[in-house]
């Protein structure tokens, strides 16, 4: 297993304590707390129904916590939408990408976002300047990025995505399984990226339901269980083996292999 170095813990860019969530009498989230430094991916792990949406939601300012409370940079917030939470250097990208499949990579990666001159007019140039750039940084060499971003493979999009995010100055981006739809390959792409934006001191949490992939590129680990904490350790303290084993049902699982021994 590959060694990290370990900074000095610092005031948390992002931190949730004892954040519960409700839908009428349905309890989604129950006291759930973590924290995201910088420079550091923390990965959230649980199978279908642990809460991982909702969480995501609440991180993103979609829906307010019914308890608990958020902190950015120490000091508690309250997200009333999405744009507050952008405004705090929070942003997510979702596993379905939000993007446009038949406009040219540019203009996804300018998406909302766009730069005018005068008279309100596209400055296309600069802006494909930039989408290259950033792209190529990132390990995605495109010759024109005037092609439709739905020519691109999955893996090429999550990154346009992901930088995009970077360069409109996240602080701490939310990733919802970014590699769940994709290959060896194109998840090997995607996870150097999250190394990647790590190691530029941006704050990460990877949600994903695959330990494989979260160890590989994990610093903390939160799993969740039908919307509680039941794992919450640092890479140095869980193995792959434990984290696998936590996530496929630890005791659950001996005692289904037990009752299904002839």
């Amino acid at each position: 297993m590959t060694t990290r170095e370990t900074t000095p813990e610092t005031t948390p860019v992002i931190e949730l304590r004892g954040v519960g969530k409700s839908y009428g009498s349905f309890r989604a989230l129950e006291d759930i707390s973590l924290s995201v430094q910088e420079g550091h991916v923390t990965c959230v792990l649980g199978d279908n129904g642990a809460g991982k949406s909702t969480l995501i939601k609440t991180l993103a300012g979609l829906h307010p916590p019914t308890d608990g409370e958020i902190l950015v940079d120490g000091e508690p917030v309250t997200f009333a939408n999405p744009r507050d939470a952008l405004n705090h250097g929070i942003a997510t990208v979702y596993q379905d990408l939000a993007v446009v499949g038949q406009m040219p990579v540019w203009r996804n990666f300018f998406l909302g976002q766009e730069m005018t001159g005068r008279f309100g007019m596209l400055r296309e140039a600069e802006m494909r300047d930039i989408t290259a750039d950033r792209l190529q940084c990132m390990g995605v060499d495109l010759k024109d990025v005037s092609v439709p971003i739905a020519s691109l493979s999955g893996g090429q999009r999550q990154v346009v995505a992901i930088a995009r995010a970077v360069y409109f100055g996240a602080r701490v981006l939310i990733l919802d399984e970014p590699t769940a739809a994709l290959g060896v390959k194109q998840s090997g792409m995607v996870l150097r990226f999250i190394a990647a934006a790590r190691d530029e001191g941006i704050g990460v949490i990877l949600i994903t339901h695959n330990p494989h992939h979260a160890h590989l590129v994990g610093d903390h680990f939160v799993l969740l269980n039908l919307g509680r904490r039941v794992l919450d350790a640092a890479r140095e303290d869980v193995t792959l083996e434990q984290l696998t084993l936590e996530m496929a049902g630890g005791g659950e699982l001996d005692s289904l292999a037990h009752e299904l021994e002839r």
